[in-house]
């Protein structure tokens, strides 16, 4: 890190009094001004990392761009200072903001992959802005861009500014986004949620990466993420967020040891659900036999089998790629095994979705990751559900409206969302809606694909506890599909660990996350960041390498 700052210093970045607005559009009603961020104050030092938290809408993304004068989505910032060394640069027109992003300011998003041009090298678009801006000469810049390929731990760095974004991972990617914000020396750099979209065992490697870098180069930064566990392995400092508002703010310390809001409690014990493994998992009633499958001509799935008694939970871990998801789809029937079999209730399914009668389609249910891809957003949520009660049970007018409400209740959200459109929900609503949808046709298994992974970690703790509850009441079976280690221990009764198509791992949860480990699992298992100072560094120097390249 930098050296400390004497008293009588400037700080780096002051924020004072931040207030932003928008206008909003609710359907039937009349445009008005909101307010998304209420007169928000923070200071940042040279060197220093202040960490942004809170969940979707809490304002963090909104707060971090001011520092580059930049309202995203149509928000403006209507009152308070933005000071950069002194200087507010609210005040400084169109040119000068232009003169400050990518220069003195620079920022990481969350998705490298959407960032970068596939038709040009990545060495040249690392470089870019920094020629662009006159601070370096192009050969200066290319010698920059290598060092901090070295220093980002990028394989090859005098050439891996040759490749182009496709031949690269994505935590690669994302390392190289860094690289390319850290270009031009630039005094300020804002992270946003830039380890979110990665697999948790990736996540770790860039998480060092970018701490390794900022602590080399002495560069401050802004770090925004919905994840207290994750930030507390960089940060300095952390502002907690909600509704536009400061909950709290303070060093890493204090808000992870000894906070004192009741939301930032909730944060630092979230995952805190208990479930204890079902004594007796002999029961095979899902059950996968020696599976194999292929998109074409390539083998993705290679010989797994599995079962899930009934009323019990069967958790499938493992990175992007492992064949999660793809079993999920054999399972389903929407991709035929070419090897293999699939039965329920003692019963053969047919390997084709269509091939299977309404009753089979009836008993198992799949709820996906994203609820806003798999919702028509013109339809309300009672037609949405509706759809699936007139499908299964035949049901229409008042008979299938009463359906619809049943459901409703029985995701904690009544009657009163019948008529509102996906667009009025939050995510977390979604999800429920999801949930009742795959609830409609009385399943006996529900397969849950990463249905939490895009949500805060609040609303998705309930989710899970929705979904445990509704598992006693109902006694579903469920196959939950996730990355997430801390779900797998909050949920489960089984674990089966997939990696590159394989089943490495698969058993009662308590003897699946006991030692002595494979090298994957135990790669997977340290890579789950913990609330605790020095986590990074620990699991770093601890944990059993399974492959470079990430």
């Amino acid at each position: 890190m930098a050296e400390l700052q004497t008293p009588d210093e400037t700080p780096l970045l002051q924020v004072r009094n931040l207030q932003i607005g928008a206008m909003a559009y609710p359907p039937g009603e009349r445009p008005h001004p909101i307010e998304i961020v209420k007169g928000v104050s923070f200071t940042l030092e040279r060197g220093k990392v202040l960490g942004l938290i809170g969940e979707s809408g809490a304002g963090k993304s909104t707060i971090g761009l001011s520092p580059l004068a930049y309202g995203r989505g149509g928000v403006t910032i209507t009152g308070g200072e933005v000071l950069l060394d002194g200087v507010d640069i609210l005040k400084l027109g169109k040119s000068g903001t232009r003169a400050l992003r990518g220069a003195r300011v620079c920022y990481v998003s969350q998705s490298a992959a959407a960032s970068f041009n596939p038709a040009h090298k990545l060495g040249d678009q690392v470089i870019e802005a920094t020629v662009r801006h006159g601070l370096m000469s192009r050969g200066e810049a290319r010698q920059r861009a290598v060092e901090l390929f070295g220093i980002l731990g990028l394989p090859d760095p005098e050439s891996f500014g040759n490749r182009y974004p496709h031949q690269v991972s994505g935590g690669q990617l994302q390392r190289a986004m860094t690289a390319m914000a850290l270009c031009s020396r630039p005094e300020l750099i804002v992270f946003d949620e830039p380890t979110t979209a990665l697999d948790v065992t990736t996540q770790i490697d860039v998480l060092a990466a970018i701490k390794t870098a900022i602590e080399k180069t002495g560069t401050a930064a802004l770090y925004i993420t919905h994840d207290l566990a994750v930030v507390a392995q960089v940060a300095d400092d952390i502002m907690v967020l909600r509704n536009g508002e400061t909950v709290e703010y303070g060093s890493v310390e204090k808000i992870i040891e000894n906070p004192d809001a009741e939301y930032t409690r909730e944060l630092v014990n979230v995952r805190a659900i208990r479930h204890e493994e079902a004594a007796d998992q002999s029961d095979r009633f899902f059950e996968m036999t020696n599976i194999s499958a292929s998109y074409g001509t390539m083998p993705v799935l290679f010989d797994v089998s599995l079962h899930v008694p009934r009323g019990q939970t069967l958790a499938i871990v493992g990175e992007s790629g492992s064949g999660k998801s793809t079993l999920a789809r054999v399972a389903t029937g929407l991709l035929p095994p070419t090897a293999g079999s699939v039965r329920f209730g003692g019963q053969d399914l047919p390997p084709a979705l269509k091939n299977r009668s309404r009753e089979e389609l009836r008993r198992l249910q799949l709820i996906y990751q994203m609820a806003d891809t798999a919702m028509n957003p013109r339809q309300t949520v009672g037609g949405i559900i509706g759809r699936a009660v007139t499908f299964y049970e035949r049901l229409r007018g008042s008979a299938r409206r009463g359906r619809v409400n049943e459901l409703l209740e029985q995701i904690e959200m009544g009657s009163g969302y019948y008529d509102r459109y996906p667009a009025e929900l939050s995510g977390g609503q979604k999800q429920r809606v999801a949930i009742a949808r795959a609830l409609a046709a009385r399943p006996e298994l529900i397969i849950c694909d990463e249905p939490t992974s895009a949500l805060d970690p609040l609303v998705a703790d309930g989710i899970l506890k929705l979904l445990l509850q509704l598992q006693k009441e109902e006694q579903l079976s469920y196959i939950f599909i996730t990355h997430d280690i801390a779900i797998v221990r909050a949920i489960a009764d089984s674990v089966a660990v997939m990696h590159q198509g394989k089943l490495v791992r698969f058993g009662p949860k308590a003897e699946a996350l006991s030692p002595p480990f494979d090298d994957y699992t135990d790669l997977l298992l340290k890579s789950v960041p913990e609330m605790k100072i020095g986590w990074l560094e620990d699991v770093l120097a601890s944990r059993r390498t399974v492959s470079a390249g990430n």
